[in-house]
């Protein structure tokens, strides 16, 4: 019997638009790739990005820079945290996310999450009230968005500054409120492999004008504030301006260019990526022995990548299985490996953070496995990539082994 073979690259993105690449050949034309490097009145592409993304996010203020690593560090530094002072955050994250944490001078405290990839709200109750953290920086890992509405109660009943990491939810909405728009902040990425793609970059949205003068003097904008495009009135800098450091890290008008356009296709290609991504769970769902996390009602999520659970796999038959896909052309990662492999880690391997039992958390990680859905990938690939995987599935638990 043959087997069936995947062979498109899971790492390919979409072309760059020929309107993004006139745009950045126009940036490279003048030489002034510096965002601040403009003329007179001139709003650079930077300045623009802010101002159309700060719409488009139905935020007052938008921020640019390097990375939303970077974008988290700097938002906590801006919203007061202290040195050593704790932050909350979901344990199922990437690296980064403890990694801007640690950047910015706190403490991670992981709280678990339950079947559904999501926080579990009971534990940060109990580890907010034991802790006395100020801080929650909520990571909305590979699109799952927690119910809000509950969460919110929580924030405002443990007084709680909530900063969200919407590098996977950038369009994602839970009821008719955007993601990003629950808390002080958030912090979005235009890495390569997100939903816009400028290689790197971030965006700080926020509706505080205090927090967002400190978040621009931090970016390294040195006295020229008044040249963005979705910032505080002038008046707001005049003491903020000589109270905080510059960690420069801002956004170039070259990424800034290629970014632009591409913005205004998001909201049809989430509707691409959920249609790819319906195609996977319809036939995952039928698989006997995996389980896929439910979607509230209330979430509108962008299914730029999928998550299933296969509960009870051994490591030595989670391993079989990653490798059979991989012989067939299929990239699974797996989150319940103690060794970080290439974007894929866990609390396991972030030594430079104190030891937490875990073991609820652990336990949903040690089955978790993700995959990837490029653009690239048309509907009739997504089809033949679930076959793949249920194919693998049946062949990995075939000896009888117990999956519960």
């Amino acid at each position: 019997m043959t087997r069936k073979i995947f062979s498109r690259p899971f790492t390919q993105q979409e072309a760059i638009s020929q309107e993004a690449i006139d745009a950045a050949t126009e940036v490279m034309r003048t030489g002034r790739l510096h965002r601040y490097n403009s003329i007179e009145d001139e709003l650079s592409q930077a300045s623009m990005l802010e101002q159309e993304y700060a719409n488009f996010q139905d935020s007052r203020y938008c921020l640019a820079c390097t990375s939303c690593g970077y974008a988290l560090s700097i938002t906590l530094k801006a919203a007061g945290l202290e040195p050593e002072e704790y932050v909350l955050t979901n344990m199922y994250t990437l690296a980064p996310v403890p990694g801007a944490i640690s950047s910015a001078g706190g403490r991670a405290i992981f709280v678990e999450i339950n079947e559904n990839l999501v926080l579990d709200l009971d534990d940060l109750v109990q580890k907010a009230t034991s802790s006395g953290a100020r801080f929650l920086l909520l990571s909305h890992m590979r699109g799952h968005i927690v119910d809000m509405n509950k969460l919110m109660r929580i924030v405002q009943e443990k007084n709680l500054i909530l900063i969200e990491d919407c590098a996977h939810t950038m369009g994602a909405k839970w009821g008719q409120k955007k993601s990003g728009n629950f808390g002080l902040a958030s912090c979005f990425s235009t890495q390569t492999y997100k939903h816009l793609n400028s290689g790197e970059g971030g965006l700080i949205t926020s509706d505080n004008s205090e927090f967002m003068a400190r978040t621009i003097i931090l970016s390294g904008s040195y006295m020229f504030y008044e040249r963005h495009g979705a910032a505080p009135e002038a008046e707001v800098f005049s003491e903020i301006r000589l109270q905080t450091p510059n960690y420069s890290g801002r956004m170039d008008n070259l990424r800034a260019a290629i970014l632009r356009p591409q913005l205004k296709s998001l909201e049809k290609n989430i509707e691409r990526w959920n249609k790819r991504y319906q195609i996977i769970e319809q036939k995952l769902q039928k698989v006997t022995g995996v389980v896929l996390p439910e979607r509230p009602e209330e979430e509108y999520y962008v299914g730029s990548s999928i998550q299933f659970r296969i509960p009870g796999i051994s490591n030595t038959k989670a391993a079989k299985f990653i490798e059979t896909n991989k012989q067939l052309g299929v990239e699974i990662k797996w989150f319940g490996s103690d060794e970080p492999t290439g974007f894929t880690s866990n609390h396991k391997s972030w030594k430079y953070i104190e030891h937490q039992n875990l073991g609820n958390s652990d336990t949903i990680l040690a089955g978790l496995f993700d995959l990837r859905l490029p653009l690239t990938f048309s509907l009739n690939d997504c089809s033949l990539l679930s076959d793949i995987i249920s194919e693998c599935v049946q062949e990995c638990l075939s000896d009888g082994s117990k999956v519960n």
